[in-house]
């Protein structure tokens, strides 16, 4: 296994704002940023994290691929709805003002929805849909991404990974957090399959041909992801189905790109990703105390529900990233050394060193 070390949290998040501001970011821009960044690797969603701070956020600040100042233009607003032009701004900025202004809709309407078109990758859906928790709501987070599965009886890449996120608050209950792509593994999956040279598992993948593979170079290079459920045999329809809503809801009714032509990160243009967001005020249709103990009731039944032979648990979604939080923010967030080298390359580069000491 690649060796790894634990890296404070609050020092690495303020070398993450650091290099956001070294790349033209405003300051509370950066914050912004930067949590998001952190939240994915305190979730133990390492895909999303510090790992992509340069490899794509600042390597496309530094070609002018993404404004670091953007302006978030209002395209269209009722009291309910929102359509906002993000300016080829930051993903997470675009993002965390687009749900903040959902938030508020909501709490003034019982529900709201905010459409983003001419953003960029957001990191985890999750992080926006979660912040309606604590306003007592449930929130709700879609966006589209590059071309990566074929649909079911396709072979080219036409569709992203599309992932969907809900969260809705609990009483002493962990909240019930899904953030989900539509795709049957991400494609950080498969690499790194490719790199510990092992083979697939077979129905993640097809090749350049449309045959389904077990070797991850195949999928890389030419092939493509399979959706949630895998081959037709498998219903992978569904999974298909799926993805294309994400991208009815992010791209098509909020005027961004779409399909084959939302931006890889390989495009010297821009993305143009565009987002869904919705946020529902639950005191609006019932008391939420008496929702909140009725998850607490579900969640436990759930919970307390038969186990196969050999398990001593049944998770709710989002509980196992909860509780990864709370050791990573105790004991420190682990990097894979050749992560720890790309950061102290992308601090040379943004003129802010690298300088962190890994937990004793």
């Amino acid at each position: 296994m690649p060796e790894s070390k634990s890296y404070p949290v609050e020092a690495l998040k303020d070398f993450t704002i650091r290099y956001f501001k070294g790349m033209g970011v405003p300051e509370i821009d950066s914050r912004i940023a930067a949590d998001v960044l952190i939240s994915a690797d305190l979730r133990g969603i390492n895909s999303h994290g510090v790992i992509r701070l340069h490899s794509y956020y600042g390597d496309r600040l530094q070609k002018g691929l993404i404004d670091p100042a953007s302006t978030i233009r209002t395209l269209s607003e009722n009291p309910s709805t929102l359509a906002l032009d993000g300016g080829n701004g930051l993903g997470q900025v675009v993002a965390y003002r687009a749900m903040s202004r959902c938030i508020e809709k909501a709490d003034e309407t019982g529900l709201a929805v905010t459409t983003v078109r001419n953003s960029n990758h957001f990191g985890i859906a999750g992080y926006y849909a979660m912040m309606a928790l604590p306003e007592d709501m449930i929130g709700i987070s879609l966006t589209n991404s590059q071309p990566l599965i074929a649909p079911t009886y396709g072979m080219k890449r036409v569709l992203g990974t599309n992932p969907i996120a809900v969260a809705v608050p609990a009483g002493e209950e962990k909240p019930y957090v899904l953030d989900m792509a539509t795709s049957i593994v991400p494609l950080g999956r498969i690499s790194l399959y490719e790199k510990t040279g092992q083979s697939i598992p077979e129905g993640w993948a097809i090749n350049k041909n449309g045959e389904l593979t077990q070797n991850p170079s195949d999928m890389i290079n030419g092939g493509a992801l399979l959706p949630l459920g895998g081959p037709a045999l498998m219903r992978g329809y569904k999974g298909y189905g799926l993805s294309l809503l994400v991208d009815l809801l992010s791209g098509v009714l909020a005027g961004a790109a779409f399909g084959e032509d939302v931006g890889r990160p390989s495009n010297e243009r821009n993305a143009d990703v565009g987002h869904f967001f919705a946020s529902i005020k639950i005191e609006n249709f019932r008391p939420i105390e008496e929702f909140k103990s009725d998850m607490d009731a579900y969640i436990r039944s759930l919970k307390a529900s038969p186990k196969l032979p050999g398990q001593d648990r049944i998770f709710i979604h989002g509980e196992k990233e909860e509780e990864l939080t709370e050791a990573h923010l105790r004991d420190g967030i682990p990097l894979l050394n050749e992560v720890v080298e790309a950061l102290v390359m992308a601090g040379e580069i943004a003129g802010v060193p690298f300088d962190i000491k890994p937990v004793q």
